[in-house]
C-alpha cells in the first residue's frame, strides 16, 4: 500500500495492523489507501481508519452501512479498479462517525474528523 509520490507532504502518523495512515497537515486530513496485494475491502478499510483516527475500538463506531452501503462501496471499487484508471476520476464521499470520509477510485481513503456535514433538506 503505498502512497503515489505526489502525495509526499504526507506523514506517517499511524500503522494499525498494516495499513498506514497520514496526516496531511495542510488539510486537515487523514488519507490510506486500499491495499491491492491483498484484496483489502473497502469497507473494512474505512472503518478501520476512522477507527484509528477517532482513536477508539472498531467496535465502538456506528454501524457503516448506517452511512453508506458496504457491498455497494465495494463494489464501486472493485468497478473502478478493473477500469483503466487513468480514465476513471471517481470517488464517493459520505458522513461516517463524526467524519466525512471520501473514497477516491484510486483506492485512496480520506477522512476529514473537521470538515462539518451540511444537513440535508433545511
Amino acid at each position: 500500500m503505498s502512497r503515489p509520490a505526489w502525495r509526499r507532504n504526507l506523514t506517517p502518523v499511524d500503522d494499525d495492523g498494516g495499513q498506514t495512515i497520514y496526516y496531511d497537515e495542510d488539510r486537515g486530513t487523514y488519507h490510506t489507501w486500499c491495499n491491492d496485494g491483498t484484496y483489502e475491502l473497502a469497507s473494512t478499510a474505512v472503518v478501520i481508519t476512522v477507527a484509528s483516527v477517532l482513536e477508539v475500538d472498531t467496535d465502538d463506531l456506528e454501524r457503516l452501512s448506517a452511512a453508506v452501503e458496504p457491498d455497494a462501496l465495494n463494489s464501486l471499487l472493485g468497478h473502478w479498479r478493473r477500469a483503466d484508471v487513468a480514465d476513471v476520476d471517481g470517488r464517493i464521499t459520505f458522513p461516517f462517525a463524526t467524519c466525512v470520509v471520501t473514497v477516491h477510485s484510486t483506492g485512496e481513503i480520506v477522512v476529514d474528523p473537521e470538515q462539518h456535514v451540511p444537513s440535508v433538506g433545511r
